[in-house]
């Protein structure tokens, strides 16, 4: 039987002839020479309308065999190194689920990686130390135990840690996958949800130019690495930077891609390849890419290829026969693979069904992946990404490569006598039931070796700085320009901008101020900076800005201070999450000020900002232009009216809605003093808003109560008339405040006005006073800060917001005995006037009176006849329907 070609060759003299003529450029001339020519001939193609669209090259291995960097050290140790870290961490994963409690945890994903992680660890991963940074890696999530089962030999962990494993609540086990919180000198990044870790790490690898270009860091030749699947890559988050990478050539940045084909109910690719799919992606971003898809046992197959019908046949084949082949053993890949074609067949005739079963994928052959790890490291001017062909599962037996395998948690006992066997694990079958972990001697020449290699590279990894530098933070006076009030109506947005400001000139931690910004500088005030700062760019301006001649003009700069990330809000919180973890990752603690609009935050990128938290990132996020009822015009996708619902999960987020300039101010520095003088591990979110209106001076006497969340701003006069307790936040405070003067006014009722600068705040330490109090039922109770100050005063307290009612009912229960109205923004938003706005979602400063009215007379103080009246007086329809049906 003939074998299809891809292509007629209609003049195979003349396509001998040019393929021999550039055999000899190669060999006489070089690499270089043959790239340049094939360039020149593309350009030729293009100018001449013959378009070459194709972004891949052949299913074969990127580095001949012939140009592979030779591997170093004693493969036969690392080959039993890597078999006992495979044990022990089969043995984890088990033992984790030989009882009742089925912690899960995975052991398909690390049985595939173990020797992309092998060959990184004893070769390539340099730890930090007193004279080097350090390399810093993302691992795969699911892979965790294998890393473990790695420290576990190094003895950096102890066997009862492992007895741990997935059991982290009595404080001596190890978490589920990479959690920097809850093992904060062991992981520096999480990796789980799938997608941040690819994300994150360009944006870290990102972060690292702009530290070397301002001269914050030297250039050492670090490197970021990130281990991910081939499942993972489907997430936006996964590939939705890559062209960043491409465009600053981000050659400190390597990509390791295990395609071992599955995800989590089956085929990434069934009927495609997802490697190719991969290459063509990162080809067209500006990747270097590199490709070990075969095994060196393939290594004299290839090579007997005269006439191309293996190289074909791997084309043809799609990965869900792939997986069939490696599930269905070496007699079916025989028929299956080889069988099409006689002179394919014939090719293997020499082989048994156990050798054609034995032919390995590229990602399991250490030899293969050190020359792509080789190669990646020693590349410049783009970053590398390595597609390595796995098998999931790997050496499992009756997991190996099956659908199910993602979810497997424990091997039959004939799949453990073949892992035991296949390598070389010293347990009889009596010893496998009990699942023992093993650790050869101190002095043993596995371990003696680990060590050796780890000194080599500078330490042992994964470690996490927990220490750095300390900085001194400006006394509250240096933001005088905001605590002094303003005559001239601001919103808090610009009186934050000023505060920033403040902050790049204060000596000591300006040029450690990190703005960064979603391509909405201009929305918030900040067009000024652009020129003061610059924008950061890998290579500067290389034209004149149109605007050029104007005070603000648009100015990058390879040492520009802003961080301008695009319209792209993931990217940015990465940049963030970069900046935010620098104390830890390059011992400079920097400041990053997040600049959004408040409902493309929480919103969007919930899930990077939880990891943010996890990943004890310091630094501000400032949601600007919030408030559903104040975005006025915007309509329904940009009114935030439930961010700080959103902040609330997070726990070591530190949200506030401060209404004036000189809260703003206050919360900043206490911000600064918590996280860069005390070293505390949160980060703060603060709401600001696009409302102009005059901005007071600072009270006397309010700073605690701002930072702790509520304070008194305008007493009620001394009298025997009746009185009520107003809370506002926000913008909405202004409208509280206005209400009380109508109550006062009209009605001839007192009010109190409280400023909420954080209901979130009162919420957490409430509810850590009635912790304490509940198990510490002989002591004297702790009182919460919104108890302390509110259970002394008279009368009902009614709480209004620019936020869902939910957010002020947060501090009901630690009001004991009072009459509690809220008011919130519930509902979609939409476009209007905010007089409109308000009305419509009855925060309003006549809602705030009607609420204060209701109260009262559920208190009995006053009739309802009153409220009634108010409801004329203020024109608001009783049968108007309630803002979340409309």
């Amino acid at each position: 039987m003939a074998v299809e070609r891809f292509y007629d060759d209609a003049d195979p003299e003349e396509t001998r002839e040019w393929l021999e003529a550039f055999a000899s450029v190669v060999e006489r001339e070089g690499i270089d020479r043959a790239r340049f020519l094939l360039e020149k001939l593309s350009e030729t193609a293009r100018r001449s309308g013959v378009n070459l669209s194709r972004l891949n090259t052949p299913y074969v291995n990127t580095i001949d065999p012939k140009d592979e960097a030779p591997l170093p050290g004693d493969m036969f140790m690392e080959r039993r190194i890597r078999s006992l870290i495979r044990w022990n961490a089969l043995a984890m994963v088990m033992r984790a689920n030989d009882n009742e409690d089925e912690l899960g945890g995975h052991i398909a994903t690390f049985a595939s990686s173990a020797t992309l992680y092998d060959v990184g660890f004893n070769h390539f991963f340099r730890a930090p130390n007193a004279s080097f940074g350090g390399d810093l890696v993302y691992y795969q999530g699911h892979s965790a135990p294998g890393i473990y089962a790695r420290s576990f030999l190094e003895g950096r962990l102890p066997e009862s840690r492992l007895e741990n494993f997935r059991r982290e609540v009595d404080g001596r086990g190890l978490s589920s996958y990479p959690h920097p919180w809850l093992m904060p000198d062991y992981w520096q990044f999480p990796t789980v949800s799938m997608g941040l870790g690819p994300i994150m790490s360009i944006y870290q690898a990102h972060f690292m130019k702009y530290l070397i270009n301002r001269g914050f860091i030297p250039d050492e030749g670090r490197k970021v690495w990130a281990f991910l699947g081939d499942g993972e890559m489907d997430e936006p988050e996964s590939l939705g930077a890559i062209g960043l990478a491409g465009r600053e050539k981000l050659d400190n940045l390597i990509y390791v891609i295990n395609c071992n084909l599955q995800r989590l109910d089956g085929p990434v690719r069934g009927n495609g390849k997802i490697i190719q799919d991969l290459e063509s992606i990162f080809r067209g971003a500006g990747w270097n890419v590199i490709k070990v898809v075969w095994g060196r046992k393939w290594d004299p197959l290839l090579a007997r290829d005269a006439n191309g019908v293996l190289r074909q046949r791997m084309e043809e084949c799609v990965d869900g026969e792939y997986q069939a082949f490696k599930t269905h053993g070496g007699a079916y890949t025989r028929e299956k693979f080889f069988g099409k074609y006689p002179e394919l067949k014939a090719m293997v005739d020499h082989l048994s069904d156990e050798d054609i079963y034995a032919l390995n994928r590229g990602g399991h052959d250490p030899y293969k992946v050190y020359a792509a790890y080789h190669a990646a490291v020693n590349h410049r001017g783009q970053p590398t990404v390595i597609l390595a062909k796995t098998v999931k599962g790997y050496g499992t037996g009756a997991g190996e490569a099956a659908n199910k395998t993602h979810q497997i948690k424990k091997l039959d006992m004939e799949s453990m006598k073949e892992f035991r066997d296949k390598f070389n694990i010293p347990f009889s079958d009596e010893e496998l039931k009990r699942l023992p972990f093993f650790r050869p001697a101190d002095d043993s020449p596995e371990l003696r070796y680990m060590r050796e290699r780890r000194e080599a590279l500078g330490g042992y990894l994964p470690c996490r700085r927990t220490e750095c530098a300390t900085l001194e933070i400006p006394e509250l006076g240096a933001f005088a320009q905001v605590l002094e009030g303003s005559d001239k109506p601001i919103s808090t947005t610009m009186a934050f901008v000023r505060i920033l400001n403040a902050l790049v000139k204060a000596q000591g931690i300006g040029e450690r101020v990190v703005p960064i910004v979603p391509d909405e500088a201009r929305t918030f005030g900040m067009e000024g900076m652009f020129r003061q700062l610059g924008i950061y760019s890998n290579v500067g301006q290389l034209y004149e800005p149109e605007d050029r001649n104007q005070i603000m003009y648009y100015r990058e700069d390879v040492k520009g201070q802003i961080l301008e990330e695009g319209i792209n809000e993931a990217g940015a919180m990465s940049a963030w999450i970069a900046a935010g973890t620098a104390h830890s990752m390059h011992n400079q603690p920097m400041i990053p000020f997040f600049i959004f609009y408040s409902m493309f935050g929480f919103q969007r990128v919930g899930d990077l900002i939880w990891a943010a938290g996890d990943s004890r990132a310091r630094g501000f996020l400032i949601g600007a232009t919030s408030g559903r009822t104040t975005l006025n015009g915007e309509g329904l996708q940009h009114e935030d009216g439930h961010s700080h619902l959103m902040a609330s999960t997070v726990p070591n987020c530190v949200a506030y809605d401060p209404a004036y300039g000189y809260e703003l101010a206050v919360i900043v520095r206490d911000g600064l003093r918590r996280m860069y003088k005390e070293g505390e591990s949160v980060f703060y979110y603060i709401t600001t808003m696009n409302e102009n209106y005059v901005q007071p001076a600072l009270p006397a006497f309010c700073e605690e109560g701002i930072v702790r969340g509520l304070y008194l701003l305008r007493e009620a006069p001394s009298s025997t008339a009746k009185i009520v307790q107003l809370i506002g936040s926000g913008t909405i405070l202004r409208e509280v405040e206005a209400a009380a003067d109508i109550l006062l006014e009209v009605f001839g009722i007192r009010a109190s006005v409280w400023s909420a600068t954080s209901m979130n705040e009162l919420r957490k330490e409430a509810l850590e006073a009635q912790h304490w109090n509940l198990l510490h039922p002989l002591d004297e109770p702790r009182v919460p800060w919104v108890t302390q100050l509110l259970r002394g005063t008279k009368g009902p307290i009614v709480a209004a917001t620019d936020y869902m009612k939910i957010h002020s009912e947060q501090i009901r229960a630690f009001l004991p005995g009072r009459t509690y109205y809220t008011l919130g923004t519930d509902g979609f938003g939409r476009s209007d006037s905010r007089e409109k706005l308000r009305h419509f979602f009855e925060v309003n400063r006549y809602f705030v009176v009607i609420a204060a009215l209701s109260a009262l007379a559920d208190d009995g103080d006053i009739g309802r006849s009153v409220v009634e009246d108010a409801l004329r007086r203020f024109n608001i329809d009783p049968d108007k329907p309630w803002a979340p049906k409309v």
